[in-house]
Parts: C-alpha cells; structure tokens; sequence
C-alpha cells in the first residue's frame, strides 16, 4: 500500500464540528496537569451528561445498571424496541478518552450508542470502567472483563430475552478499542460457557510505542490527538518506571503478548487518513493477520481521529453501516461454524 505525504495536517470539516473539535480540545487541554493529575471539577463543567431514558426515544430506551457501586463501576444498557422473539447481537462497548476521560453518560457517547442499538440493531452495553490518573494499568481492563464476567453467569436475568450472548461483539473507539483488545485477550482465556464473542469492532484504537512512527511526526498539529497527549495519557496510565513499549500500548511490539494459539474473534479496524495513531493502526491490522487471525481494514483518507462521533460529518453515518455489515457477515459465519 502506498501512503502519500499530505501537504496539511487536518481534513476540511464543516464549522459545527470545527467548533465542537476545538471545544474538546480547550477543556482536555485545561484540565491535563503536568505533574500527571487531572483537574476534574472542570471536566465536570464541560463534560455535558444525558441521562437514562427508560422510555424510549427514537425507539431505544436506556437504563443504568450498578456492577460494583465499590469502584463506580456500570454500564448503561441501550434497548432498540423490537419484537421479543427476534434475537438480537450484544454489543460491548468501551468509550474513548485516552484512558482518563468521559463515560458511558458522556453525550457524545450516548448518542453514539443509541445509534449503534437502532441501527445496527443490537443490545448495546456501554461500560463506564475507572479513570487515570487515579486508577492506573490494569484496572481499566479488570472493569472490562468484569463486565464480561458478569453478562455470562447473570447476563440471563440483566438483560431482554431477545439479547443473544451467544453472538456477542466488543467495540470501542481510541483507548475504548484498545481496552476491547485486551478484553478480548481475557475473553479467549476464560472459558465463557454462555457469552460468546464472535467479533471486535476496533475503531481509530489508542495504541503506541517508543518509536515515534512517520504519522506521529507529520501530523504534529492534528485535531484532537497529538504526540504531547497521548504521551501525557499514557505516562498517566501505565504503572511506574513503564515506557511507551509496555504491553498494553505496543500491542504487536517486543512485550506482545502471542495470541497465535487463542480463538481471537474477526477484528474490523477502523483507521483515518489525518489521526496520527494511524501506523499504529496499520500495524495492529498486520499483527492480527501474521499471527493466523481473521482482520479487515477500513479506511477514512480524509478523515480525523474520533470523527464519528461527529453525527453531521456523512463517513459517521457510513461507519455504523460498515459495522452493520461486519455484525451481520460474522453472525452468519458463527451460525454457519
């Protein structure tokens, strides 16, 4: 595949996302201390909050369900109105946030998991897992599992009868799809005897490395994610005395661990032409396939990092199509095996 050297570091965006991009990035950028703590109070006054709606609106409602109230650990369950009878996939997902901001109550992430649940159509189990600075590597992957874990003893008596566990996705987008890489790895280990994951959604997903790739270094000033961020990110993430090619962020790098022997579901990675994770990206894609597992990459040239978030950009609403068609084909493929 030939890559081509791009003359500006961002894609051409409409002024409503222009804005909202600038928005996020102003409040992350405030709240980020340099001694590796985070200014909450003023992420809580910018990080707008909607609420469950247990009637539905757009056909899906949504309800908040406690797994351990201990370490605020939840999900947020959204339920497209369908008949009882038709059974319908379950979709994990893990929101983004460099491992340090926002939740499942977030409204960019609500909307965006209402829309996975009426259009896809699927269950869709959004996990609000802990935050770092506060909680480093891997309490954000043991929240994950544990939510696994919870669905495949309980999932029976949690969820609507028509949510079919044994057609179960992970997703997430940015550190979310790292965090459902990791899971996954988890999920393959466990021996689930009722929760079955058959597919991983990977969108734009949050990986790194001590090397500083070609993207990193030409798309220096990139919309949202940038080279002092996600260094920030992880520096606060990992656990002392760490660097960048631990396992958990350099996933296919010399601490990988070796997922060759493991039934690690059909993976769609999502990447964007303007994100600078992108080799990473590319290279997380080429890793699953070298090592015997089943991979397909999308690409967005033209597009930034977490842009589909962004409902008025039209490559938002063509992703959740392209999702679609991976749930779709890796059902019929599971019921055919």
């Amino acid at each position: 595949m030939t890559h081509h050297q791009r003359p500006t570091t961002n894609p051409s965006l409409p002024w409503k996302t222009r804005i909202s991009i600038s928005l996020i990035s102003a409040f992350t950028d405030t709240a980020r201390r340099s001694d590796g703590t985070v200014n909450r109070r003023i992420l809580r006054l910018l990080d707008f909050q909607a609420p469950p709606n247990p009637k539905p609106i757009n056909s899906v409602s949504s309800s908040d369900i406690t797994v351990d109230a201990s370490r605020n650990l939840w999900f947020r369950l959204f339920s497209p109105s369908f008949p009882s009878n038709l059974l319908l996939p379950v979709v994990i997902f893990f929101h983004g946030g460099g491992f340090t901001y926002l939740s499942p109550a977030s409204k960019a992430y609500d909307a965006v998991c209402r829309r996975f649940a009426r259009k896809l159509p699927a269950f869709v189990v959004s996990v609000n897992y802990r935050l770092a600075p506060e909680h480093i590597y891997p309490s954000q992957y043991d929240d994950g599992f544990d939510v696994l874990k919870l669905l495949n003893d309980r999932g029976a008596a949690i969820l609507p009868e028509n949510g079919d566990l044994s057609r179960c996705f992970l997703a997430g987008d940015s550190a979310g799809a790292n965090l459902a890489h990791h899971v996954a790895v988890r999920a393959c280990k466990a021996g689930f005897q009722t929760l079955k994951v058959v597919g991983l959604v990977s969108i734009q997903p949050f990986f790194g490395g001590e090397e500083r790739t070609e993207a990193e270094k030409q798309l220096l000033g990139a919309f949202l994610v940038s080279v002092p961020r996600t260094d920030w990110c992880w520096k606060v993430f990992l656990p002392s005395g760490s660097n960048r090619d631990h396992g958990a962020v350099n996933v296919c790098g010399p601490n990988a661990e070796d997922i060759g022997g493991l039934d690690f579901p059909k993976t769609m990675v999502v990447v964007g032409g303007f994100d600078p994770l992108k080799d990473w990206q590319r290279r997380y894609y080429e890793w699953l396939k070298a090592s015997g597992k089943e991979a397909t990459l999308i690409e967005y040239e033209n597009m930034m990092h977490a842009f589909y978030i962004f409902p008025e950009l039209p490559e938002a609403s063509q992703l959740i199509m392209q999702i679609k068609d991976f749930i779709t084909n890796s059902c019929a493929n599971h019921q055919q095996n």
